[in-house]
């Protein structure tokens, strides 16, 4: 029993594991709303605007999103502590799905242009990427949550979270807490999933559904908020009194040093190589996902074409990738610590490419209009998304996030916000640029399969080669580190 507790469960100590539980808890019910919040956005646009849709999105709405949000984040950090901080960063968000659901989608004939008003004042569609666009007027509402949701989902878990767990969590906790932090927050796509298939299961009524999700997302988010100040009394309590002074003198210190601005933040981070190289890291992942993702949702909307039929597959999606996840993290969640930071860092890139070469034999080869050819093309596909986000979340997120611990708080604080936020929206956003120009010269995104696939292999190597660079100085920090705390 000892044998399997140490390989499974090597947390030991009533505070240790009483504070991993509590962490894991808040990750469960923010990745329980990012789930619903994500598969919501895309049953909307998907079936009511087209998966090419998210292209302009990403682009026009997503990024100018996120830099706004970023902007006010490093504001805010400056200003509060860190409970304060962590309820002005989340209950926005919260505000905004909870009013999309009970009133603005409820009313969305009103608030929303019809198709003939949009045409009598810009004129009748002439090509493929203007009809898009007049599609993402028509369904605005849709449009907005498509936004917010991606600025939530970069925010809620790279900001909300690893913020916390990188500020209560030592580096000796870390060790053990980060590798096993996937498979507690793995429940989280599991519970999610199957909630979405029992409410899809119980309505013919997309908004009767969005009512559902909506009071779900309203009760998580009174949940990790609760919980959150819960963390904070609880390592009050129970952190040692030398610690608490040494913690206490380094907020007095930090307090009287002078913060970046956002201007000076950014130029903090381009003129870091380490955390250059983290960037890197980031936008390639952003990069490869969204033209994975765009593709393969494409093909979802031929094959699904009711918002319901399209919320109940991506419900059972979620339960796979979470069930997954966890049976990836229990076999391997030694990997780190055995194998090494190199090793959960180059594990994706190399997941993805490999899986992506049956996915584009069927894309770029056959014709996906062929009833055969489209099954057995979605199925490919989500074989390959799945693999794809369980080797991200059991080994390249708690590599990304073990990457700060060297650092100073500044970096932590200012870069790692830039970075969570900025960097997944830049390498999301700029796919979508180069996805736009696909969509006007090839009409779509499946269409242009083939230069989808030479840009995602250079990409993947460039990110195998940055993640190499980037371990080398990561081994030098944290040696630094380990001959200063014995210093």
């Amino acid at each position: 029993m000892s044998k399997l507790r140490e390989l499974f469960f090597p947390i030991y100590g009533t505070n240790d594991v009483t504070k991993f539980l509590l962490l894991s808890s808040i990750k469960f019910f923010i990745i329980f709303v990012l789930t619903l919040t994500r598969d919501t956005k895309d049953s909307l646009v998907v079936t009511q605007c087209g998966a090419e849709a998210m292209a302009f999105l990403k682009v026009y709405g997503v990024l100018p999103a996120a830099i706004a949000f970023t902007a006010i984040y490093a504001g805010l950090s400056n200003v509060l502590s860190r409970q304060p901080l962590f309820y002005a960063t989340c209950i926005p968000f919260l505000l905004f799905f909870i009013l999309f659901g009970y009133v603005i989608y409820p009313n969305r004939d009103v608030l929303e242009p019809s198709p003939s008003t949009i045409q009598n004042i810009l004129g009748p569609a002439t090509t493929g990427a203007s009809e898009v666009v007049y599609k993402i007027i028509s369904h605005w509402t849709s449009a907005l949550f498509f936004v917010v949701s991606e600025v939530w989902a970069a925010a809620s878990v790279g900001v909300l979270f690893w913020k916390l767990a990188n500020d209560v969590v030592s580096v000796k906790q870390a060790e053990f807490f980060y590798p096993l932090f996937p498979v507690m927050s793995s429940i989280a796509p599991i519970v999610a999933g199957q909630f979405v298939i029992i409410c899809t299961n119980q309505t013919d009524d997309f908004e009767s559904y969005l009512g559902m999700v909506t009071t779900s997302i309203t009760a998580s988010g009174v949940a990790m908020c609760f919980l959150h100040h819960i963390v904070n009394v609880f390592v009050k309590r129970t952190e040692c009194k030398n610690d608490l002074q040494s913690n206490n003198k380094k907020e007095l210190s930090g307090k009287k040093k002078k913060k970046m601005s956002m201007s000076e933040s950014i130029h903090f981070l381009s003129s870091s190589q380490y955390l250059r190289l983290v960037s890197l890291l980031v936008i390639s992942y952003g990069i490869l996902s969204n033209f994975l993702d765009l593709s393969w949702k494409s093909l979802l909307k031929r094959k699904y074409n009711d918002p319901l039929e399209f919320s109940r597959f991506m419900g059972n999606f979620s339960s796979m990738v979470g069930f997954s996840a966890i049976v990836v993290t229990l076999g391997g969640n030694n990997i780190i610590k055995l194998l090494g930071w190199r090793f959960a860092a180059v594990s994706t890139p190399v997941i993805m490419s490999l899986m992506a070469i049956p996915y584009f034999a069927c894309t770029v080869l056959f014709e996906v209009n062929n009833p055969t050819v489209l099954r057995t093309s979605v199925n490919v596909g989500t074989i390959m998304i799945i693999l794809s986000r369980v080797s991200k979340y059991a080994f390249f997120d708690p590599a990304i996030q073990m990457s700060y611990m060297p650092l100073d708080q500044e970096s932590k604080v200012k870069g790692k916000a830039a970075i969570d936020v900025l960097a997944s929206r830049i390498g999301k956003s700029g796919a979508s640029f180069f996805q736009q120009v696909l969509i006007i010269a090839f009409g779509d995104i499946i269409s242009a399969s083939p230069a989808v696939m030479l840009v995602f292999y250079a990409v993947s190597f460039h990110w195998y080669q940055s993640a190499i660079k980037l371990s080398i100085l990561y081994g030098e920090k944290a040696n630094e580190e380990s001959h200063l705390k014995k210093d």
